[in-house]
């Protein structure tokens, strides 16, 4: 049985109308979906996984699939973008290891970038 990871809990409720929020940890690497598969001379098979998704390296993230600004009091312009189809790499070990199939598990990625905190928020203080 998987862990209680996001990706885990995602595939203990994959059959219930629910959808699974999670915050990540900024040192995280996901997946995006492989491209056109052309078999070459020896064939083979295709790739499970594409190009990856560096949290801490803006250059991996590519155009986002959405954009939204706005424009808010105590936040000045709020920058939303977000990345569809992205997946963990699962690996056969601890939660996965009786896992006969490992699963590809895509989700969305949301980055909300802000102007500038309130400075209760910046001083550490919340009311």
């Amino acid at each position: 049985m998987p862990a209680t990871t996001p990706p885990g809990v995602a595939w203990l409720l994959r059959d219930l109308p629910v959808r699974v929020l999670a915050r990540m940890r900024s040192d995280r690497v996901l997946r995006r979906r492989p491209g056109p598969w052309i078999a070459g001379p020896k064939c083979g098979r295709p790739p499970r996984h594409g190009s990856e998704f560096i949290f801490g390296d803006p250059a991996s993230w590519g155009a986002p699939d959405v954009t939204t600004v706005t424009e808010t009091r105590l936040y000045g312009t709020a920058t939303a973008r977000a990345w569809h189809r992205l997946h963990p790499r699962l690996t056969r070990r601890a939660a996965w290891a009786d896992c006969p199939d490992l699963p590809i598990l895509e989700g969305t990625v949301v980055r909300l970038d802000v102007q500038r905190l309130p400075s209760a928020l910046e001083s550490g203080r919340v009311r």
